[in-house]
């Protein structure tokens, strides 16, 4: 039986995401993801901690998240955790844990109050939209068709 292994994640990019070739021949994108945390302390006061994850696209998606994932854009992330440990040249042993995406969903562009603003020329269009929206389902139903069942 197989271990549950299994994250949602919601948060705002951070970063332009990086996208690369792999030895391969296939690609990965790397989304730099900041999600935010309020809570209430002891005394009362509202606090909040924000915590950033690094979460990795393969293929298909990569493509879709290089593409349609600018700095400030919400995401949606369903993935699963993945540990990676090395040890370096005085043999010290290195763990980090990071997000493996199988699906993202995109947020929708903020609206900005004044449209004259240089950052609402950059902001997409309905169609740009749609066609993103369009682009990424594809990119996950490819990805869903390539997959290995598994018994």
């Amino acid at each position: 039986m197989n271990a549950l292994n299994q994250i949602i994640l919601e948060g705002n990019i951070v970063r332009q995401p990086e996208r690369k070739e792999m030895p391969s021949g296939s690609t990965v994108c790397t989304l730099p993801v900041a999600v935010n945390r309020r809570y209430k302390t002891q005394g009362g006061d509202v606090a909040e901690e924000v915590s950033y994850f690094d979460v990795d696209a393969y293929g298909n998606l990569a493509d879709v998240c290089a593409k349609w994932c600018p700095k400030g854009r919400g995401v949606r992330i369903v993935g699963r955790l993945k540990q990676n440990r090395w040890k370096d040249e005085d043999g010290k042993a290195h763990s980090r844990v990071k997000i493996i995406a199988e699906h993202i969903e995109f947020k929708p562009f903020q609206k900005k109050i004044e449209d004259e603003s240089p950052a609402a020329a950059d902001a997409p269009t309905k169609a740009q939209k749609l066609a993103m929206l369009a682009e990424a389902a594809g990119a996950a139903s490819r990805e869903l068709d390539a997959a290995e069942p598994v018994f």
